[in-house]
């Protein structure tokens, strides 16, 4: 040993030649996927934080809790004891309280489960005429949201749902077929009619390169219109002898079967709502026509300059979502044998899936679950202005509120301390 490596008072380890220690192998292991489990459990929390569906489900309950200011503030009882409020408060609080906590459990008992009946099976019914209002809806929905995805704004909902809903009704009650021919060929001239009305959006968008907002619009005019002409045409949709704007009823063999027996108005209808949903995911996340459009909707001139026919691709997507739309009528004409085509088949669900498509974030498991909330909202909304002499416009109102907050997000994550969404 030379002299430079032997020991020292100053250095008493000089010269030694064993391994540093070390920790056993197995607790750094260890500790080093907690480590990791941490960060990816804290990274998932802020993607959810920084995500669209908390967005929206903040913005449901920030138009609910301004519903509920309205409630109070339309109730007789809750103005009175405002009125005297600094001298007995619990009068106040106790009516703030049956006021809104009674027109919301009405609501529930409206659209989910009818606590106060005793058959089991009425108790459920609120919840099937939920369903039944959620699929047209749903319907709708995917038809606007579809056309999103392809940065679309499909206006032409009422247009769409009028011409099919109209074709569906004329084969409805004018032919004498079988129900295994005759329902599914009304249900497929309703689908064809609204495809060939929402393509002729999307062709002249592809042509000439017309607005779809302002073609869409006009289109519903001529819906309407055109409608209203055939309603008055007994050798199309006119009752004889009738003076009203109305079809004679369904024959009983195009009429959509109810799915749980004559007791519940829930009928095929919904069925044919959830089956859209899974086409239309799996035309958007497993098909090639749903890569062109998601990279349409991203980016038309890289779409273009990647040889994608964006033209094309505009057509394609607006005859989709106008044969959904289509499908929406057809579920409003076929729905019972005493409806017919009238005037107002859409009942505003044209506009109404707008709503629905902004909130499932053009997400067909999104507008699904939308669907099923504003379906919950018409059920529940006829009971709590029944019970509660609660207007059913109010319903009206909160989902305009929805609208409103999911058009601001930075509000909605101003309001809760959320951060910053990354952009795309």
């Amino acid at each position: 040993m030379s002299d430079e490596d032997k020991p020292t008072p100053e250095h008493p380890e000089a010269g030694r030649t064993t391994a540093p220690d070390v920790g056993p192998p197995e607790v750094d292991a260890a500790e080093d996927a907690s480590v990791e489990e941490g960060e990816r459990s804290r990274s998932l929390l802020r993607e959810i934080a920084a995500g669209d569906a908390l967005a929206g489900v903040l913005a449901v309950f920030l138009a609910v809790l301004v519903g509920s200011v309205m409630i109070a503030a339309t109730d007789e009882t809750v103005r009175e004891t405002f009125g005297y409020v600094t001298a007995r408060p619990s009068d106040f609080f106790s009516a703030l309280w049956e006021s809104i906590s009674g027109a919301y459990t009405a609501m529930f008992r409206g659209a989910i489960f009818n606590y106060n009946l005793d058959d089991p099976a009425q108790q459920w019914r609120p919840l099937t005429e939920t369903l039944k209002f959620a699929g047209p809806l749903i319907l709708g929905g995917l038809g606007v949201g579809i056309a999103f995805r392809a940065a679309l704004f499909n206006i032409g909902g009422r247009g769409q749902m009028l011409v099919a809903g109209g074709a569906a009704g004329w084969v409805g009650f004018q032919l004498d077929l079988p129900m295994a021919v005759h329902l599914p060929l009304a249900i497929l001239v309703g689908m064809v009619f609204g495809a060939l009305w929402g393509g002729i959006a999307g062709l002249l968008k592809a042509r000439t390169g017309a607005h779809e907002v302002i073609v869409t619009i006009m289109l519903n005019y001529v819906g309407y219109y055109l409608l209203f002409w055939a309603l008055t045409k007994e050798w199309l949709l006119k009752t004889p002898g009738s003076v009203n704007p109305k079809s004679p009823p369904m024959d009983s063999s195009a009429v959509l079967p109810k799915v749980l027996g004559e007791k519940f108005n829930l009928h095929l209808g919904f069925v044919l709502a959830l089956v859209a949903v899974a086409v239309v995911w799996w035309l958007l996340n497993r098909s090639t026509l749903g890569y062109r459009v998601r990279a349409v909707g991203e980016n038309p001139h890289a779409a273009r300059a990647s040889g994608i026919n964006v033209g094309r691709t505009y057509t394609v997507v607006m005859m989709i979502a106008g044969s959904l739309l289509g499908l929406a009528g057809v579920n409003q004409v076929l729905g019972t044998v005493s409806s017919g085509v009238s005037l107002d088949l859409d009942a505003s669900i044209g506009f109404d899936a707008i709503t629905v498509a902004l909130l499932g974030r053009s997400r067909p498991l999104g507008i699904l679950a939308a669907g099923l909330l504003f379906g919950a909202f018409k059920a529940g909304g006829f009971t709590m202005q029944a019970s509660e002499n609660i207007s059913v416009d109010l319903v009206l109102v909160v989902q305009s509120l929805i609208v409103l907050f999911l058009a601001a997000p930075p509000l909605v994550r101003a309001i809760f301390r959320l951060p910053a969404q990354e952009a795309k």
